[in-house]
């Protein structure tokens, strides 16, 4: 009886302690796994997302690049870091991709996800030198030389290029980088043929002429790059596209998770933040945990798909 009262003691202790934790929750600065080289969108968005909380959290964010593994690096980093609120992650669409791959052991069910921020589809870019002036110039080089047209891969595997692949039955040379940062100078510089990313990635780019987009991997023209046409306008049934949010451990307590989560609304609804994303041609795409969640289980089902 009286070891049951102690470890009952002892349970309380430690209750209590999380509990008096949590609610001091920030006492100390916060760092930000980016799972993607400095200077890409992935990176950007987290920067920028970081810069705008901070106020509202009464700490300082921290970015810390950790890179290598299409994301699987810096996300698994962030996966097996306490759950104390203190080191959180930016999730990308990797995720939900790597683990069915067999390229990461830590899945989205090792992250309590707080908020998606970010929903964006990609655009086929070559140099403006380039001789391809629309997707059917490259489906057509591509498919009377099978595996020569190099590609800018930002991820390995690609799931935009595979989506691509798989409709129109076509093998491209994928060349791996460290996401956009890497991929894009890559294509100006000649050393590859195309690449996929999403328009902020290289609205720089695409304004100052330095980068030809082929076509946008969505339903309808987005209002960013209004002069671009869908795949789907080009005849080509293909959409695919990106999206960025922020994890934290799954050990982590969920008032530090409402706490987070509610800091971040306020930092996406910022000016600060708006004029960014709209700036970089970045859409804003809010879901709060549970939404987000579900969203990431039903595109690791879809990704499955193309997998398969």
């Amino acid at each position: 009886m009286k070891k049951i009262i102690r470890n009952t003691m002892v349970l309380a202790g430690i209750l209590a302690s999380a509990t008096a934790f949590s609610a001091d929750y920030p006492s100390k600065n916060i760092r930000l796994v980016v799972p993607f080289g400095a200077g890409g969108g992935t990176d950007a968005v987290g920067r920028t997302l970081a810069n705008s909380a901070k106020d509202i959290l009464g700490t300082n964010i921290s970015i810390m690049n950790r890179t290598g593994g299409s994301g699987a690096v810096g996300m698994s980093y962030g996966a097996q870091q306490r759950g104390d609120g203190y080191t959180l992650t930016v999730v990308t669409r990797e995720i939900a991709s790597l683990p069915q791959m067999g390229l990461m052991q830590h899945t989205a069910d090792d992250f309590k996800l707080i908020r998606m921020v970010n929903l964006d589809p990609a655009v086929v870019l070559v140099n403006k030198d380039s001789k391809f002036n629309n997707i059917n110039d490259l489906i057509k080089e591509a498919k009377a030389n099978p595996g020569k047209v190099k590609f800018a891969s930002t991820a390995a595997p690609n799931f935009y290029l595979i989506a691509l692949q798989k409709d129109q039955g076509i093998q491209l040379n994928a060349i791996p980088y460290n996401g956009s940062s890497e991929a894009i100078p890559s294509v100006l510089g000649g050393h590859t043929a195309v690449t996929m990313v999403t328009p902020g990635e290289a609205i720089s780019q695409l304004r100052s002429g330095q980068l030809k987009a082929l076509g946008v991997m969505s339903k309808e023209r987005i209002s960013y790059i209004p002069n671009v046409p869908t795949l789907m306008e080009q005849g080509v049934n293909v959409t695919s596209g990106t999206w960025r949010g922020i994890g934290a451990p799954k050990n982590t307590p969920d008032d530090i998770i409402t706490t987070l989560g509610t800091a971040f609304d306020q930092a996406m609804a910022s000016d600060e933040f708006k004029g960014f994303m709209a700036k970089g041609a970045m859409t804003i795409h809010n879901m709060d945990a549970a939404e987000f969640t579900q969203f990431v289980k039903d595109d690791t089902k879809s990704l499955g798909e193309l997998i398969k």
